[in-house]
């Protein structure tokens, strides 16, 4: 029986490798991710807008998954459960948010009409053994939005990579093992169920409410969600929390100026966290600080700002002295960055092959004022080592002027002052961002060191102008939008053993040691909602384009990505074994 079984296995392996590896196979995953890169699934405070782009996506996968041949499959679109407000993990409508409605929509208007697409193919548990398996995607992308194309093997779009690839991975599984096991007349041994979420980007309210779904959760054992991990399997996320800081200076005092030293304690603070993430399944220590927005600049906290401008303003027409020291005062402040984070400049972009960042700043001069715009590279916050942040370049330069604005004036003879562009006069200078973490640290502890950094960077400031800080925060940091606690899973587990054995059966690199993955993701939310389910996190796509203005991803890792998870799904429901 164990030979007969065993030549079973090989059968269906080499069917699924063979319908795999057509190039019919290959044409299918890249039409059907255009299909739906086309439709733009970003945030808006629209909640209509994003019910029907929801929708039109739903009404794609659902035309493919419901000509599937698995007996008893079903589709359901389960509504989003507003109740979830009341969970220690939802994250709130930030999104929503409108000069007519400022405190947002209620969850019941938000959710009143929308839902997550779940697709269940019944196992018929006749044998022993084997797990039931949920496979997680999400179909919303970060802004700014951009249609897809298609250059040879790569699809480039927003979403390709970050989340509609990894999507297509999983329907492109269950198509193959449709009908590789169709044709056998085979059925699964435990339950597959699809999940495909909506609001991940945002805090990850859709795998929420499916998380705490107990009906559907009698229906998975273990879960894969499917994310950009470069093809490799993940016991364990780091973990994230967004951050909102508004700088709340005394009167007299420049905001913008003050927020130079902000950035630089909360850096410092960002530091110090990585330096105590001491953790076996993390050893490269994926702590990331990214400020995503400051004031009009920025489009998301976890999207690495790519160029900001701020001006310099002097009193009277600079002389050409005080426009010699002033160019002095950037590349000094330039060079203090590059020290730090590396010169970006000479290093070459993977997605351009130019260098990542041509050139690091612009001066333009029109009168008296001096129009400074500061250039990074944009991209997902858990590549910021491999990316550049032009915010906290900008707080560079900055302080370097502030250090040096008793020479400036005397130079110039005249006050001189620095202002962020295109701010609007008196208003709330607010900064946003992300900070990772690894299970060495708390999700309180995180968020109540990065608001004493804040503070600290504040005084700092006034202590640099002689003044004395007044009573009450000078900086107000909230948490209101995506704060995800980081877990570690047994990287021993039945599942892991699963994943690997598959992984090698289809020509994966080896997995030695295996790691946590280095971002966050609603992987987290299904793993603190069940302690000690088996929770994975694999996909296909490079980080390093996930968020980024060149998002893109290769077809034949969405190909490879669904030969595994075809041939996981197998070993881990036991059908065929």
């Amino acid at each position: 029986m164990a030979s007969a079984s065993l030549r079973t296995q090989t059968k269906v392996t080499t069917d699924i490798l063979a319908r795999t590896r057509a190039p019919a196979f290959l044409k299918y995953l890249r039409d059907l991710l255009v299909e739906l890169c086309r439709v733009d699934t970003t945030p808006s405070p629209k909640v209509e807008r994003m019910r029907r782009a929801e929708d039109a996506c739903f009404r794609i996968l659902e035309r493919e998954l419901a000509g599937l041949a698995f007996p008893g499959l079903r589709l359901e679109r389960r509504p989003v459960n507003p109740a979830i407000a009341k969970h220690p993990h939802y994250s709130l409508l930030h999104f929503t948010k409108t000069a007519s409605r400022p405190a947002g929509l209620s969850p019941r208007e938000v959710y009143g009409n929308r839902s997550n697409l779940v697709c269940v193919i019944p196992g018929e548990g006749r044998k022993q053994g084997g797990a039931s398996v949920g496979l997680n995607a999400h179909v919303d992308v970060v802004a700014p939005y951009f249609p897809p194309r298609v250059q040879g093997g790569t699809v480039f779009g927003r979403g390709a990579c970050d989340d509609k690839g990894p999507l297509v991975g999983i329907v492109g599984a269950l198509k193959v093992l449709s009908e590789t096991l169709g044709c056998r007349n085979v059925r699964f041994n435990r339950n597959v169920v699809g999940m495909f979420v909506v609001e991940e980007e945002t805090g990850g309210n859709g795998s929420l409410s499916l998380a705490v779904d107990r009906e559907l959760k009698s229906l998975y054992d273990t879960l894969v969600v499917c994310e950009c991990t470069g093809l490799r399997v993940h016991p364990a996320n780091r973990g994230a929390v967004w951050y909102r800081a508004a700088l709340k200076p005394p009167r007299g005092v420049s905001a913008f100026e003050m927020f130079a030293f902000v950035n630089e304690e909360m850096e410092k603070e960002g530091a110090a966290i990585r330096t105590e993430s001491h953790h076996p399944l993390f050893p490269q220590r994926p702590v990331q600080t990214c400020h995503g927005i400051i004031g009009p600049f920025g489009e998301h906290p976890s999207r690495i700002c790519g160029e900001v401008r701020f001006r310099v303003v002097f009193s009277k027409p600079a002389t050409p002295q005080a426009e010699q020291l002033l160019r002095d005062c950037l590349e000094s402040g330039l060079r203090t960055y590059v020290g730090l984070y590396g010169d970006k400049s000479q290093v070459a972009d993977p997605a351009t092959g130019k260098p990542m960042v041509p050139k690091h700043f612009e001066v333009n001069r029109s009168g008296r004022t001096f129009r400074i715009t500061v250039h990074g590279a944009t991209g997902h916050m858990g590549a910021i080592r491999e990316r550049d942040g032009a915010i906290t370049k900008m707080a560079h330069l900055v302080r370097s002027l502030v250090y040096s604005r008793a020479r400036l004036e005397a130079a110039a003879g005249g006050k001189v002052r620095f202002e962020l562009d295109e701010r609007a006069a008196g208003s709330e200078l607010v900064l946003e961002g992300g900070q990772g973490f690894v299970p060495t640290h708390s999700i309180t502890e995180v968020m109540t060191r990065l608001e004493r950094a804040a503070q600290r960077g504040a005084e700092s400031y006034l202590r640099h102008l002689g003044r004395t800080a007044p009573a009450g925060p000078l900086v107000k940091v909230t948490y209101e939008k995506l704060h995800n606690v980081a877990f570690d899973g047994d990287p021993d587990s039945a599942s892991m053993r699963n994943a690997l054995a598959a992984a090698k059966l289809c020509g994966l690199p080896p997995q030695e040691p295996v790691l946590g993955w280095t971002v966050s993701c609603d992987a987290r939310l299904f793993a603190t909602e069940y302690p000690g389910m088996e929770v994975l996190t694999f996909g296909p796509g490079q980080l390093a384009f996930a968020h980024a203005d060149q998002e893109q991803i290769e077809l034949e890792e969405i190909r490879k990505a669904a030969e595994f998870l075809a041939l996981f799904v197998l070993r881990q429901t036991g059908t065929g074994m």
